[in-house]
């Protein structure tokens, strides 16, 4: 059975959520948090994700990489990435192959992955955390969600990541959709379509403010209107904060924090601890350990001075509520209510702000963190096959128009060059059918149509669709080409298919109009010639709207499957170091206490003396870069050597429970055809005597066996195991189980009754007959 899970990757950290029957469970990491953070470090033997990422990003931050999300689909010349996304990634970025990537140290190495093959590396570890929580199962169809502002380059590279670690995703969904879709599907009490429930979704995350305006009704959701702000976040709150110390650094330590990466660093990761303690406090201390030459900084903050210091984000509030609002064609007093979600919904002037636009308290029924990722998999729940839930439909939008254009035809070329095919808001999904009269092969460019409305250094262009193979049809005019566009589930653009058509003459019969016709009389038709479209050729098409080839992702599904199995065995290796090194220290502290009475003085020596060269062995040079086998070969080696200690305290252990179990199955039967004669009256004598004698001699046998082992010094080797013990035991049990589980034969039926005859009858019937009668019980009488 496949599994049903949704995935919100977020910039700063990610959950996961698998559906079950009582509902969505947030899956727990390794070190049981419920979300990991959105990290990948490249370390000197293998990759650290999640967890193991942030723990080595204070002393390995160059080498480590964060913002996943706001790097995958971009170049590295966008502006996004130049000018704003530098500010938050400490490894250096570079181009790889028309992306914006990474260059770092890796297995000793300098190495360049592209944003997509990183983020590709962390879907590998969610999916990995998932099949933990599934009990190995496997973990393929997926959904996640992406922000409304997502272009159609960054949704196809998040498309290609899913596939490159072994995900199926099966929508890439809109999360403020997302979040409706896991409010609006629990809900009982819902509205008719004609008169639907509104609602604003507000959504303040780490890097991105988005809203949407949706209107419920009885099984479905329709998204009216969104809009966002790209770079409102949380992130910008800790970046101002950063900015603000550091120049009070500059004057109260006389250091430049902005010139170490190191120090700006462990800035940040304190500001970010002050501004949630500022949350809930009007004041906050700032500690940061060795800030930088040897320094510790220390500062304290106040909620007022916090909230000057965001001011001219909070300028920027309103912007998002009035542009959705105004899509929608609603009014505030329309809106049933404005709902938040996302971490940094809960800086208290953030939420002011939100309130004085609407005009009334807000709504936080919730959950601010793990609403997202609930909404993701309960969209995945919708699309699985194997998973049965409520019926709920989804109606989402594209933020962006985009436009298809071509070259004119030498013969007509002043007709129109292009057309936009899906407007703002279109539906999702959605198809349409664009027509052409073509006598040769041509191209269609696709881009969006309002490119100045594009966040900051997202390209306009999409991409070149090729339709080949186009040539006059049989009358040498032009041939109708029809080619089918598709915005698909996940918001991206598809040419599916081009095909031509030819237009034909039919014959059909047609009702006559204004005929006279009687009562009963069947209706008068006359026959018409029409003209019809009829599909004659498919058309190849060769598309150029693509982040990566199939060759190009099978590539790099190999090199992640390399990296994927260099990493499992750098993680074995380490963990049978890990053991070797924990037996050495245990066994030597407890050959001194636990083990003292059960080793000999030459073999106590003799271990000792093993378990000090193994463990001079592991601190050398050598030992330090062994391999797998070799750390195993020693562990057993020593094993070998400690195992008849170590068996000799576990019988000694172990030996008076196994007995006195023993002991209570003898005794059980021994006395058991005393206590219940009843039950067993019907044995035979000779499997009462097998009982009493099996269970006499097993005691016995316990008795000698006991007394020969109480002679015996503990350092020697036992002469009675407790394995012996327990296959007594369970022969005991064999031999008399059947014997006692006989039943008990069937009693004799009793004999069939005479039938009763009247009186009149005996009377009539003559002395013979009585006679015969009587010698004859249970016969019947025949007249």
């Amino acid at each position: 059975m496949s599994s049903v899970v949704g995935l919100d990757i977020g910039n700063s950290s990610s959950k996961i959520g698998i559906a079950r029957a009582r509902g969505v469970d947030v899956v727990a990491n390794e070190v049981s948090n419920r979300s990991t953070p959105s990290l990948v470090s490249f370390l000197d033997k293998a990759r650290a994700i999640g967890e193991s990422a942030a723990t080595a990003q204070t002393s390995n931050f160059k080498n480590t990489v964060g913002s996943l999300k706001r790097l995958v689909g971009r170049k590295f010349d966008d502006k996004e990435v130049q000018e704003i996304e530098k500010k938050f990634i400490y490894a250096e970025l570079v181009d790889a192959g028309g992306e914006v990537g990474v260059k770092v140290n890796y297995a000793g190495e300098p190495h360049v992955f592209s944003a997509t093959q990183v983020l590709a590396m962390y879907l590998a570890k969610l999916r990995d955390t998932a099949q933990i929580e599934l009990g190995g199962q496997n973990v393929s169809d997926v959904v996640f969600s992406v922000p409304i502002w997502f272009s159609d380059s960054q949704r196809r590279a998040m498309l290609a990541a899913a596939e490159i670690a072994n995900l199926n995703p099966l929508r890439a969904i809109n999360e403020p959709t997302a979040t409706a879709l896991g409010y609006g599907i629990t809900k009982t009490d819902l509205p008719e379509p004609e008169n639907p429930r509104n609602l604003i979704f507000v959504d303040i995350g780490h890097s991105n403010y988005q809203v949407s305006v949706v209107a419920f009704s009885k099984g479905q959701l329709t998204v009216l209107g969104a809009s966002a702000n790209p770079n409102f976040g949380g992130r910008n709150f800790d970046r101002a904060l950063v900015e603000h110390f550091a120049e009070e650094f500059k004057t109260k330590y006389k250091v430049d924090v902005f010139s170490s990466p190191k120090a700006t660093f462990r800035l940040a990761a304190g500001c970010e601890r002050l501004k949630k303690v500022l949350s809930a406090n009007s004041v906050a201390q700032l500690n940061v350990e060795s800030l930088m030459n040897d320094i510790d900084a220390s500062s304290q903050l106040k909620r007022e001075e916090f909230e000057e210091l965001i001011k001219p984000y909070l300028a920027h509030v309103e912007g998002p509520l009035n542009d959705a609002l105004e899509q929608s064609g609603l009014s505030k007093d329309e809106i049933f209510a404005v709902e938040l979600v996302g971490g940094s919904t809960r800086v208290p002037a953030l939420k002011e702000r939100i309130a004085a636009w609407f005009g009334k308290g807000l709504s936080t029924t919730l959950n601010s963190d793990e609403a997202v990722v609930r909404g993701d998999t309960l969209a995945c729940a919708t699309l699985s096959p194997v998973f049965r839930v409520r019926e709920f439909s989804v109606h989402d939008i594209s933020p962006y128009p985009i436009k298809v254009s071509w070259n004119p035809t030498a013969d007509a070329p002043d007709e129109e060059n292009e057309l936009v095919v899906f407007q703002k808001n279109n539906p999702v999904p959605s198809t349409k059918i664009l027509t052409f009269y073509r006598k040769e092969p041509f191209e269609l460019e696709a881009a969006y149509a309002d490119p100045q409305n594009l966040p900051l250094g997202i390209q306009a262009e999409l991409g070149k669709v090729s339709i080949e193979k186009v040539k006059p049809n049989a009358q040498g005019d032009h041939s109708i080409v029809k080619v089918k566009a598709r915005l698909n589930l996940h918001g991206v653009l598809n040419v599916e298919s081009a095909y031509t058509v030819d237009e034909v003459e039919k014959e059909e019969e047609f009702p006559v109009e204004n005929a006279e016709q009687a009562d009963g009389e069947p209706v008068k038709t006359e026959k018409r010639v029409v003209k019809k479209l009829q599909r004659k050729d498919d058309l190849p098409i060769v598309s150029e709207i693509s982040h990566l080839s199939s060759q190009e992702i099978a590539e790099l599904k190999e090199k992640e499957g390399q990296m994927y199995a260099a990493d499992k065995l750098v993680a074995d290796t380490e963990d049978r170091r890990n053991a070797l090194e924990e037996y050495i220290y245990d066994q030597r502290s407890k050959l001194s206490d636990r083990y003292a009475a059960f080793v000999q003085a030459d073999e106590k020596e003799k271990y000792l003396e093993e378990l000090s060269k193994s463990e001079d062995w592991l601190y050398t040079e050598e030992g330090e870069d062994a391999t797998k086998s070799a750390y195993t070969s020693r562990l057993e080696a020593l094993e070998k050597i400690g195992a008849p200690i170590v068996n000799r305290w576990r019988q000694n252990e172990e030996r008076p429970k196994a007995a006195s179990q023993l002991r209570e199955v003898l005794n059980k039967y021994s006395t058991i055809f005393e206590q219940e004669p009843e039950k067993y009256d019907h044995l035979s004598d000779d499997d009462k005597t097998k009982v009493i004698e099996k269970v006499a001699n097993v005691s016995k046998w316990l008795d000698d066996w006991m007394y020969k082992q109480s002679e015996l010094p503990k350092n020697v080797n036992p002469k009675l195991t407790v394995e012996d013990i327990s296959k007594n035991k369970d022969d005991v049990i064999y031999v008399v189980t059947p014997i006692l589980a006989k039943p008990k034969p069937r009693a004799a039926a009793p004999p069939p009754e005479a039938p009763k005859t009247d009186s009149k009858t005996d009377a009539n019937n003559d002395a013979p007959q009585d006679k015969e009668a009587s010698n004859k019980q249970g016969d019947m009488d025949v007249d």
